[in-house]
């Protein structure tokens, strides 16, 4: 229950916003640890795993406080930091790369990165479907594909409709995989 005395001392709030600060970076590790592929790839069992999760670190976030004023500082605390996490990426390309990390290549020239692939847990049907949905028949065809920093596989072909590569694909590559 909400007390006029606690904003005056602040204790329970202030508890409140070092406990959702807690769940928001072990959220962040976990999610980073976990791998990309699983963010956009998601399946039912994910999605029940992140209902799941929310409802399970709520109660770490507000602690015996269940007020609106309790869940209130703790959704605060929540958007404050991830405008803050946001900034911090946006202005430091390390912080940023450590958060999202780097594109991975795992075709290049028809050859695909077996152990990329391994690193990040894609099988070659994975990688083979993928490529069949972006217009593609064989692997041997794609000039690149990249697993994204969002878990997303971007694929580029050798030609597409008669048209060269450079010609159909106007996105720059990442400075590492670019041709000389």
């Amino acid at each position: 229950m909400f007390h006029p005395l606690e904003i005056i001392t602040g204790t329970n709030y202030l508890d409140i916003i070092l406990r959702a600060v807690a769940v928001y970076v072990f959220m962040l590790l976990a999610i980073r640890l976990f791998g990309k592929k699983e963010l956009s790839q998601l399946s039912v069992a994910d999605l029940v795993l992140i209902l799941l999760i929310s409802n399970a670190v709520q109660n770490a976030m507000v602690g015996p406080d269940t007020s609106l004023w309790g869940g209130l500082a703790a959704a605060l605390v929540l958007f404050v930091l991830n405008y803050l996490l946001k900034l911090a990426m946006f202005k430091s390309p390390k912080v940023k790369e450590l958060i999202e990390g780097e594109p991975v290549l795992l075709i290049y020239k028809g050859n695909i990165h077996e152990e990329n692939m391994a690193k990040e847990k894609i099988t070659t049907d994975e990688l083979q479907a993928v490529v069949r949905e972006h217009g593609v028949s064989r692997v041997e065809d794609v000039e690149l594909a990249m697993l994204e920093v969002d878990g997303n596989i971007s694929v580029l072909s050798k030609e597409i409709s008669g048209q060269s590569f450079h010609k159909r694909h106007h996105k720059q590559l990442h400075p590492k995989y670019k041709k000389n």
